[in-house]
């Protein structure tokens, strides 16, 4: 009896550390969390470093001069690093409950609009233009970190319209997101503009915003493309470009840029060239961020380009399948609404880069280089997490240990 009991102590004590018992912090974030999500999510970071690391030498070389010299491998080495602060985040985002997770993204929306106002002011100039803010050595891109915070202050605001049908959560959030809108035209960025409407529309629909109001915006928002080409050179010069190439001073550099991508994502046939040796990537502009799925297609081929594409979409449908019984207002806009920005900003990196889509500087969702992207990206898919959890009744952390006597 004593050595059965013994035994039975052991199996108990090795079931709580790893199994469906474990109820210390993280075991009980584990069996909480969508796993799937949260495996899909880890393997497109794992991509994502092979695919800066293939694109590192091409872009150091491009950046490299006579008075400063970028190491081959040096930007790998730093999507390392912001994979290392960025995962923490990722993980320290999802363990919050969901008033918490509401209350963090509405004050973070707060803060952002602020700074997105400020950027044109006191912004740093990339490539002609302001959207970045320098802080110390480093920089960061408010317009990033303002996406997931912005998405989730909409789904609330959409949600009160359940217990007041009187609210003109309509009008509210229609002016919050062109007052977003006009701010990142001021800097410019076009291709932002037009995710963070998207995803506006498609959380209306889903709060079941009627069909006449719907059309009435579809064709405000037709009307607002138009005024953009007729009035704002940016879209102007890029829309140019892509619809008439062969045109004289319809933005040659634009078109160049499309047709180098096009050219490096199809180079490397259906199974690419290996890691490491592909040539045609030394002619992309920006091969280790906006250009990063035609070094993938060159080295790695087509078929992983069709994998990652598949891996996208597998996300999208997750959590639109999770949130088909969800009861909860908030939790299912929220939900719904990060999904979106994520599946729309995937959609348009890789539309860009094989040819369907005027040049725009967007990265592709945790592949492509870059602090500002890899951590906000991982607020949002905490966001998420945090939204679809197993447990939509919790309105405290679970993950904190409580002590009794």
């Amino acid at each position: 009896m004593g050595v059965r009991k013994r035994e039975g102590n052991v199996v108990s004590r090795f079931k709580g550390r790893g199994g469906r018992g474990d109820r210390s912090p993280l075991g009980t974030w584990f069996w909480d969390i969508d796993r799937v999500l949260l495996a899909l999510t880890l393997f497109l970071i794992a991509i994502g470093l092979l695919a800066v690391a293939a694109a590192s030498p091409a872009s150091a070389k491009r950046y490299s001069g006579e008075a400063v010299q970028i190491a081959p491998l040096y930007y790998f080495w730093r999507q390392l690093m912001w994979v290392g602060v960025s995962l923490p985040v990722l993980i320290g985002v999802s363990m919050l409950p969901v008033q918490l997770a509401k209350r963090f993204a509405l004050a973070g929306a707060g803060l952002f609009v602020a700074l997105l106002a400020v950027t044109p002011l006191i912004g740093v100039e990339v490539n002609g233009a302001s959207r970045w803010i320098g802080v110390g050595f480093a920089q960061f891109q408010p317009s990033e970190f303002l996406k997931p915070m912005f998405i989730v202050s909409v789904a609330w605001l959409l949600s009160l319209k359940v217990k007041d049908p009187e609210l003109p959560t309509v009008v509210i959030t229609g002016a919050a997101t062109a007052l977003v809108g006009v701010l990142l035209m001021m800097q410019p960025d076009f291709g932002q503009t037009l995710v963070f409407g998207v995803v506006w529309l498609a959380l209306l629909m889903i709060a079941g915003t009627s069909m006449r109001v719907m059309g009435g915006l579809g064709a405000a928002g037709l009307g607002g493309i138009v005024a953009a080409y007729l009035f704002y050179s940016t879209a102007r010069n890029r829309i140019n470009a892509f619809l008439f190439p062969d045109v004289e001073g319809t933005g040659a550099a634009d078109h160049f840029q499309t047709d180098a991508a096009h050219r490096t994502l199809t180079s490397g046939g259906w199974t690419g060239t290996g890691p490491g040796s592909g040539d045609a990537k030394f002619g992309l502009p920006e091969a280790h961020t906006d250009y990063i799925f035609s070094v993938i297609g060159e080295e790695f081929g087509l078929l992983a380009c069709s994998v990652i594409a598949v891996v996208f979409l597998a996300i999208i449908v997750r959590v639109f399948v999770k949130l088909l019984d969800e009861q909860d207002e908030f939790r299912l806009l929220a939900g719904a609404g990060l999904a979106t920005q994520f599946g729309a900003q995937a959609l348009i990196s890789m539309a860009v880069n094989t040819g369907l889509a005027p040049s725009k500087g967007m990265t592709l969702p945790f592949i492509s280089y870059g602090g500002s992207s890899m951590v906000a990206l991982s607020i949002g898919m905490g966001l998420l997490l945090a939204f679809t959890r197993r447990n939509p009744f919790l309105t405290r952390s679970p993950y904190v240990v409580r002590w009794s006597a």
